[in-house]
């Protein structure tokens, strides 16, 4: 399994959480060590999209996936 499809997996397993409030996530791309997402529906504008973001995808990433350094909201 590739890095890619590592991450992909966890985020296809975080999604869930986000869309029974509204939101979701779109995996973009992972250069460098980064993990760039986009963040669609109603987690766009909320004020605790940041800590959905680095406190808990970032998080379990990092657990996750050894190749992670950060994540990156686009």
């Amino acid at each position: 399994m590739t890095v890619e499809e590592k991450i992909k997996e966890v985020l296809e397993r975080t999604r869930p959480f986000l869309q029974q409030d509204g939101g979701d996530l779109e995996f973009v791309k992972f250069e460098k060590g980064i993990v760039f997402v986009n963040m669609t529906g109603a987690c766009v504008g909320c004020a605790a999209s940041n800590v959905t973001l680095y406190d808990g995808i970032e998080s379990i990433l990092l657990a996750e996936v050894p190749e992670v350094i950060g994540v990156e909201h686009i």
